[in-house]
């Protein structure tokens, strides 16, 4: 049987090898590929990779987002209307050009304040460490819709008060938003300012209810989840 995965073999652990550095499964995978060979890796890719396949779409459409945006920025030019600069903002924060991304929704709410692009500038804003700007736009996203995307630009709001010094603001909200906010991004930011206060018990069991549900939790959530479940144990490595 083995001979069926020569010399396809080496080909598999590569492949297997690169997936786990990006995803970060279980460790005990790692000594699978390695000790196992071709078979352990081929074993490996039918539990792991194949599931990752749906998360995953995202760097397959790397070509076709940047095609649309070539197209917008040429589209602009002869027709800046609002649903256009909107779309491409929303491609340039996917793609992780977060100044042009800002400054596409500037433009967007220079002539319609919605909430969405409001939303999108200030994540662009805190992808790029601007948390005072971030702070404005999430405080008026927030007054217009307190559980806007579930909940997530209230705890964002909280995280850019922590960045700011604002201990007080950003206690009160994180408090205010965990109570029924279950983001692992919300809860590990929370533990993260609560271990920066000193408040190393509480940032524990903020890290500990993170990794706590990946018991109960459905595959592909867990997958999803799994970057907080990492940050999550390194917090509690350093508490």
């Amino acid at each position: 049987m083995l001979g069926l995965f020569y010399p396809y073999g080496i080909f598999l652990q590569a492949l297997a090898i690169a997936h786990f550095v990006r995803r970060r499964p279980d460790t005990y995978w790692l000594w699978i590929i390695l000790m196992g060979g071709g078979v352990g890796a081929l074993v490996y890719i039918m539990v792991e990779v194949i599931p990752d396949a749906r998360l995953l779409r995202g760097t397959f459409q790397v070509f076709p987002r940047r095609k649309r945006i070539r197209q917008l920025e040429a589209m602009v030019i002869d027709n800046p209307s609002v649903g256009n600069y909107e779309e491409l903002g929303d491609l340039y924060l996917d793609d992780g050009q977060f100044v042009r991304a800002r400054e596409c929704f500037d433009r967007v709410i220079a002539t319609s304040d919605q909430i969405d692009p409001r939303y999108r500038r200030a994540l662009a804003a805190l992808a790029l460490n601007d948390f005072k700007s971030a702070a404005v736009d999430l405080e008026q996203v927030v007054a217009r819709d307190a559980k806007y995307d579930y909940q997530r630009a209230a705890g964002l709001f909280a995280h850019a008060y922590a960045k700011l010094g604002e201990r007080e603001k950003a206690d009160a909200l994180f408090a205010s938003v965990t109570e029924t906010s279950t983001l692992s991004e919300t809860q590990y930011n929370y533990a993260c300012f609560l271990a920066a206060e000193g408040r190393a018990a509480e940032a524990r069991e903020w890290a500990e209810r993170i990794l706590r549900k990946k018991a109960t939790m459905p595959d592909y959530i867990r997958r999803r989840e799994r970057p907080w479940f990492r940050k999550a144990r390194a917090l509690l490595k350093r508490v």
